[in-house]
């Protein structure tokens, strides 16, 4: 596989960036410590290259029919300005992947996968499109997503916009995006500005042309330098992302689940009047209810489970771990997992296999960490 970059991977490797192979692409882990820039996205603000990301534009008359067939939500019912988490699966329930859909006007979408997904969704879009009066084109090559995550995310970010348009940013509701004109240098640029993000943090993510990438990464810095703010790699993203019990396609994520056993079940609308790629499956899903259930495990020691160890119940195997981390900010071990059904109540006590030591944990209700509203 050919390695794919970021257009800010040279602004990376001036920061002394450390970087690891994510989805195809050369990303930053890390710059210097994870744990420090985990605790600069919790107190202060982390600024992430989300490069890798996926973009897919859904234009024409039928924008809205279409997603809903596509994808397990009720796409149509998004007002313009709002964004919706939704699932496209394959027709007997597995997840393709997860996404956020954003309503940029009544007959445009963008819908956004994971890295590693971006060109299968992009094809599987395409493929159901037939039938619909829409347009799908894939922009993921063109287009560089930046993220300003944390509590002084607000106050980095209109730095770099005009007075005027300061309610546009500070009026902007959490799952809502807008058209922002951001200073980056000595350029004033038109971006699609969304509040959403992957940290459990108060933030923006920002999508921005490849070239003028650079340009907005160096003015957001410099924007924050006496805030706090601190460029953030992949790993504390993971800490931070798992902390606030957001699931990671690959790990918690497969063909292999589906969305009740995820926990994902309010996710599929399937209220919504007509089709939708994976109906019957799901259908068939919900009624039976799942064998396992992806659940939260909090340690009771200060060793951390890891993806693949294997969950006991008086010593037979009831499950596995996707996810586990030490929590910098709750400071004991958190994980996430699969579980036999019977097993999934808060409270209940297991076992982790950590190489061949048991150790225990407790059932916890999601998330783990919930932000004070500020």
């Amino acid at each position: 596989m050919t390695e794919k970059y970021t257009a800010l991977y040279e602004a990376h490797k001036q920061l002394g960036a450390s970087f690891t192979d994510f989805g195809g692409w050369q990303m930053p882990l890390k710059y210097s410590s994870e744990l420090a820039e985990h605790k600069a996205v919790r107190s202060a603000a982390g600024l992430f290259d989300l490069s890798h990301m996926g973009e897919v534009e859904v234009s024409g008359p039928d924008a809205g029919a279409f997603l809903d067939y596509a994808l397990v939500g009720r796409l149509s019912a998004v007002k313009p300005g709002r964004a919706k988490y939704s699932l496209i699966t394959t027709t007997d329930g597995g997840i393709i992947d997860d996404l956020i859909s954003y309503r940029l006007a009544k007959d445009s979408f963008l819908v956004v996968p994971n890295a590693g997904n971006a060109d299968t969704v992009a094809a599987e879009l395409a493929a159901r499109a037939e039938g619909f009066d829409v347009t799908v084109t894939n922009v993921s090559t063109e287009t560089s997503l930046v993220a300003v995550q944390g509590p002084g995310a607000e106050a980095i970010l209109l730095e770099l916009v005009p007075e005027t348009q300061h309610e546009a940013v500070t009026g902007m509701k959490y799952y809502a995006a807008d058209t922002v004109d951001v200073t980056a240098g000595e350029r004033t640029l038109n971006l699609l500005v969304a509040r959403t993000g992957y940290t459990g943090e108060d933030g923006f993510e920002i999508y921005v042309p490849n070239d003028d990438a650079a340009a907005l990464w160096d003015a957001l810095l410099a924007a924050g330098a006496d805030s706090g703010l601190i460029p953030a790699g992949l790993a504390c993203r993971d800490s931070l992302r798992l902390e606030a019990g957001m699931p990671l396609y690959g790990n918690e994520l497969t063909l292999d689940t589906d969305p009740y056993a995820a926990g994902l079940g309010p996710v599929v609308a399937l209220s919504k009047e007509g089709d939708f790629v994976g109906r019957t499956a799901l259908e068939a899903r919900k009624e039976t209810g799942p064998a396992r259930k992806l659940v939260g495990l909090k340690g009771s020691g200060r060793r951390s489970a890891r993806s693949s160890y294997p969950v006991l119940k008086d010593g037979e195997t009831i499950g596995e771990v996707t996810s586990g981390v030490p929590s910098p900010t709750l400071g004991f071990p958190i994980a996430l997992a699969y579980v036999d059904a019977a097993y999934t109540k808060p409270g209940t006590l297991l076992d982790v296999d950590l190489r061949g030591k048991p150790e225990q944990f407790e059932v916890v209700p999601l998330p783990f960490y919930k932000r004070e509203k500020r």
